[in-house]
Formats: C-alpha cells, structure tokens, sequence
C-alpha cells in the first residue's frame, strides 16, 4: 500500500514543452518518458495546441475541471469531453490538437505501453465496493473532489483529499468499501495489469 498526497506532485514540463503535468506514480520508478510502463499523472491545460505523441503508448484522459475540450484526431475524429469525469481514450502516436471550450481545464492522465500493461478507468460519484484480484495487479484510487473514506478488509482506514491517490494490490487486501464522505464526492479506480513480466 501506497498513499500518495496530492500536495507532495512535482510539476514537469510536457513532452513536447507546451505546458506542465504532476507524475503521481509511474513504473519502473523515475522511468523517463520513453522507457515507462505505465505512468499516471494531472496535467493543466491552459491554452489549445498539439498534444506530446507517445510511440506504442495507449492514452486515457479524463477531464477532471473546466468547461470542457475537444481532442481533434487527424483522421476527423473528435473526442468532446464536456463535463468533469468525461473520457478519451487513443492511440499514443496519434496526432491530437486540443481546443478548449472556455478557459484552462485540469486533466487525468493514464499512460500503459500496450506490449506490457493494460489499464481500466472507471469514475464514481457514489461508494462503492472494490475487489483487489490477482489479474488486476494494481488498483490505484484516485480522489478527484470531497473526501473518500477507504477501509481496507483487514481494518485499515485511509482518508483522501482532492488528487491523493491510494495504491494497491491484492497482498494489502481483498477488497476495500471506498465511502463518499462529503456531498458531490467524486473519484477515479484505475486498474493496472502488466502482460510482459519479463521487466
């Protein structure tokens, strides 16, 4: 288990230098940007441009605020994500411009190298009970707004702030009850499954 506090996210600049993202958690530890795993992070998007491009990356963001943008692929097609918890998933080479609705957005980022690990994205807005299994790997539980009161099986209780992510894995516990404690609570689990154990 892992706690990761949203105050303690160093910003970095973009890939491609067009703006800044926060690293919450990344494997292997200190990868660079073109020897990660897997890596999430927040990025703020302050003005519209051209996404970085991860080669053999598969990419899902989700909007997390603002009033919303549109990911324009080159091939015509359109992501709208129009409300918080809205997601976007795509093929890390491919070229994406971003326009912004009205104003800066804040976005979540999940990044896996498609020959090593697969990831899913589910967002909540209500508690819910999370089963930690062996196939998954990792479970990684993101606060996205309010507060998330998390008690683990063996009696464990965790409580996270906006952009404290709890990490996981079937050794810490079978399963967790993830409580909305504050009205409009919101948050992401992320499931992490490495295919190439070889690394």
């Amino acid at each position: 288990m892992n706690l990761i506090r949203g105050e303690s996210l160093v910003p970095m600049p973009w890939k491609n230098g067009g703006g800044v993202t926060r690293e919450i958690d990344a494997e292997p530890k200190g990868a660079a940007l073109d020897a990660f795993t897997w890596r999430l992070s927040i990025a703020n998007v302050d003005v519209a441009g051209a996404f970085s491009r991860f080669a053999d990356i598969d990419r899902t963001l989700v909007l997390l605020e603002g009033a919303g943008m549109h990911l324009h692929e080159a091939s015509g097609r359109v992501h709208a994500l129009t409300q918080p918890l809205a997601m976007a998933s795509f093929a890390g080479e491919t070229p994406i411009d971003a326009t912004l609705d009205n104003g800066p957005t804040r976005d979540f980022n999940v990044m896996v190298r498609r020959d090593r690990a697969t990831a899913t994205i589910q967002a909540h807005r209500s508690t819910t009970s999370v089963s930690l299994t062996d196939d998954v790997g990792l479970t990684l539980i993101f606060c996205v707004q309010g507060q998330l009161d998390v008690t683990l099986d063996g009696g464990a209780r965790i409580i996270l702030q906006p952009d404290d992510t709890l990490r996981l894995d079937a050794s810490d516990a079978r399963h967790c009850d993830v409580t909305c404690a504050q009205p409009d609570t919101s948050w992401l689990q992320i499931g992490i499954a490495t295919t190439d154990h070889s690394r």
